[in-house]
């Protein structure tokens, strides 16, 4: 059963939950629920007190409805498998922009660059299969939606920057260190992020920004504004979670698709 849970979310993850009931009432033998992008990934704990953490709201549903098994990829956390309490494949969208960027770009000459010290891991991976450098933004967010980039980590003069992240929402965060990048010397700037949530107000951002270009996957469908936006390019994980799929009802291994 594939279904993203983004925007209308609460919709999406309704029709999710739904279905799951129907199938498993229809006496399935197995339910996997293939979700590309989970939704409420990011309340993945308690940042205050009296606060949700909806995340384990949302695993604790899509259980109790009936799912087996749930496949989805670049989750915001990785604790978030523990929240399930049956078996969660977390793919990975790396080895898909490693190849795109490979393709398009002399790896010698760049700078992976993760925007905040949260996603270092997520950088370094992508820095070791292309053998790149690797360089970090130190950004202090003030409130939700807002970020302040406050230093550049790592040489970057004379690069090619690339920015990687899971997600991409109102695009501030990106903005931010693309500009950040280039006052330190960075020759452009470029993006690459599993899941363009693209919030409003942040395509536009985006076609202002000094970012070269912004590369997302279809995990989320995307807008017709994403869709003309002359800077937003599309890579499609299809096939990656065709191949898990396949894997899955085979019952044969998966683990090599984390590689």
């Amino acid at each position: 059963l594939v279904q993203s849970t983004s925007y209308p979310a609460n919709d999406n993850l309704m029709e999710l939950l739904v279905c799951i009931d129907a199938l498993r009432r229809a006496s399935a033998r197995r339910i996997t629920a293939v979700m590309p992008y989970f939704g409420y990934a990011r309340q993945d704990r308690k940042p205050g007190p009296r606060t949700p953490i909806s995340a384990k709201l949302v695993a604790n549903l899509i259980t109790t409805a009936g799912a087996d098994r749930v496949l989805t990829m670049d989750l915001h956390a990785g604790q978030i498998q523990g929240f399930f309490d049956i078996p969660v494949d977390n793919l990975y969208a790396s080895p898909l922009m490693a190849a795109d960027l490979r393709e398009r770009y002399d790896p010698g000459a760049l700078v992976i660059v993760s925007p905040d010290v949260g996603g270092v891991g997520r950088a370094r991976g992508i820095a070791k299969r292309l053998d790149a450098s690797l360089a970090i933004v130190d950004k202090r967010r003030e409130r939700a939606g807002t970020s302040e980039v406050v230093n550049v980590i790592g040489d970057v003069s004379g690069r090619l920057c690339v920015l990687v992240d899971d997600i991409v929402d109102s695009g501030g965060t990106l903005c931010n260190a693309a500009q950040a990048l280039v006052e330190a010397g960075a020759t452009s700037a470029a993006a690459y992020v599993t899941h363009g949530v693209l919030s409003a107000g942040a395509v536009a951002r985006i076609a202002a920004s000094r970012l070269e270009t912004l590369v997302i996957t279809d995990s989320i469908r995307a807008t017709e504004a994403v869709r003309v936006a002359e800077k937003i390019r599309e890579i499609t994980v299809a096939p990656l979670i065709g191949e898990a799929i396949r894997r899955i009802s085979d019952e044969s291994s998966v683990s090599s698709l984390f590689d």
